[in-house]
């Protein structure tokens, strides 16, 4: 951990008792602040408050007082996911405060090696690969944190200049981080996602290129080379360009050649080899090896740990096989693209487990795809009614159910020796379940349930 005072003695206000937000609290007490954290929900679990409390932490729960603002904090710790039209955020920008996320205070404190992953989807996936194939050949310490769900600087406190660290960083996380400079950026595309909160795709865009903002020449951004538009992306970077690819041969970085995967024209492994399914996993592997690459990684610790490695929960997580039909947990699908590079991912039968929260738009681009490789569609949540009308238009056949739980049996019902039985809802979860991460779970409980095994 790197020594810094330029907290020492200063009034910081942390917004949300999240994981992150709890770890900065006490991170910023270690570096000399005077804190308040608060939290608009009361928690149910009366020891978080107690624990900051414990540590000279001001507490505040049950809402966020606009009187706030008018305290004389110098910064703000916000946790990503409220927006600036908050409120007290908008008070707190009006006023000119400047507001940072926890993923600016874990790089303020780190003081080693960084690779940084966005991206609209395989964020997590790629994150994970990265850190394990660099830590194949390491010799120091390589974690992996932020977006993926462990607190970046409650494992940068632990790292030292030696050490290597892999950050997933959404784009509410980059918004509030203006001096972070990983050595290799990585993003793995870009969507229309969040534009609820961004606003507007440009908003977005904008967003997940802070994460190259102050690289220079000197470093290098790894970046999905398949779409014109992100190589347009690509040139508001001062960084060194590393692309990787499935569909365009590129021998300034990873592309794949009638089924071979090449690092800068010489051969890695073939792409049969990767045991986790999908084009979109392959564009995740091209960027970790890409990023392992440029860290020193031999393709003999590459082909371990993509010949080897089996998933991330919720990201077309393969659950079980029984009676001759595959299960897979794709809940972390929350949007159509998601569903699309799913579905694509199969060459048996699908029966489709999908629906979730309405935010307005309908689902007519995955027509295609359900003609394709869909058998039967489970339709359940606020949008199940666009979701079977799109079934409808595809001509497969379609059943309601209750939510992602009722869905399991009423598949099974559906299904033959051979089918893949698939939760990939192409929707967010908050119509049903608080996240994507509780949906998958249940959906597993369900598929537990059923068949009397657990999950693989």
């Amino acid at each position: 951990m790197k020594k810094i005072d330029e907290y020492q003695g200063k009034k910081v206000l942390v917004m949300g008792f999240g994981i992150s937000g709890i770890n900065a609290a006490h991170l910023l007490v270690k570096l000399g602040a005077n804190v308040t954290a608060n939290d608009k929900a009361t928690p149910k679990n009366n020891d978080i408050v107690e624990d900051l409390e414990a540590d000279g932490i001001k507490v505040i729960t049950g809402d966020n007082p606009i009187s706030l603002a008018n305290k004389g904090f110098d910064v703000v710790v916000k946790n990503p996911g409220i927006p600036y039209d908050n409120p007290l955020v908008a008070a707190f920008v009006k006023q000119g405060t400047p507001i940072i996320t926890e993923a600016e205070l874990g790089w303020q404190i780190f003081d080693g090696y960084l690779v940084s992953v966005t991206g609209s989807n395989g964020k997590t996936t790629t994150t994970t690969l990265t850190q394990l194939m660099i830590a194949e050949n390491a010799k120091h310490q390589v974690k992996y944190a932020g977006n993926i769900g462990i607190s970046f600087s409650k494992i940068a406190e632990g790292l030292g200049p030696d050490d290597t660290l892999v950050t997933e960083l959404s784009s509410f996380q980059l918004l509030g981080a203006p001096t972070i400079h990983p050595h290799i950026a990585i993003i793995t595309n870009i969507f229309s996602n969040h534009l609820d909160y961004h606003k507007t795709r440009e908003n977005y865009i904008n967003a997940k290129l802070n994460i190259t903002r102050n690289q220079t020449k000197d470093d290098f951004l790894v970046i999905n080379w398949d779409r014109d538009e992100w190589q347009k992306i690509a040139q508001r970077s001062q960084a060194t360009i590393v692309p990787f690819s499935r569909l365009n041969k590129s021998h300034e970085g990873s592309y794949v050649e009638d089924g071979m995967i090449y690092w800068r024209g010489q051969e890695v492994m073939p792409t049969k080899d990767i045991r986790l399914i999908g084009p979109q996993n392959v564009e995740n592997a091209l960027a970790a090896i890409a990023a392992a690459k440029l860290s020193g990684v031999t393709n003999d610790a590459i082909k371990k740990v993509l010949t080897t490695f089996s998933g991330v929960r919720h990201r077309l997580q393969y659950v079980m096989e029984y009676q001759e039909r595959l299960f897979y947990n794709d809940s972390k699908s929350t949007d159509i693209e998601a569903t699309e590079v799913a579905l694509q991912g199969f060459d048996r039968p699908v029966i489709l487990l999908a629906g979730g929260l309405d935010r307005g738009y309908t689902f007519e681009r995955l027509v295609p795809y359900f003609k394709k490789h869909v058998k039967a569609m489970i339709v359940f949540g606020e949008c199940k009614d666009k979701m079977k009308d799109a079934g409808n238009q595809a001509g497969v056949p379609v059943i309601e159910s209750e939510n992602a739980i009722t869905a399991v049996p009423e598949a099974w019902k559906l299904s033959e020796p051979g089918d893949v039985i698939l939760l990939s809802p192409a929707n967010a979860s908050w119509d049903q379940f608080p996240s994507f991460e509780v949906r998958g779970d249940k959906f597993i409980e369900a598929v537990e349930e059923l068949t009397g095994k657990k999950e693989q």
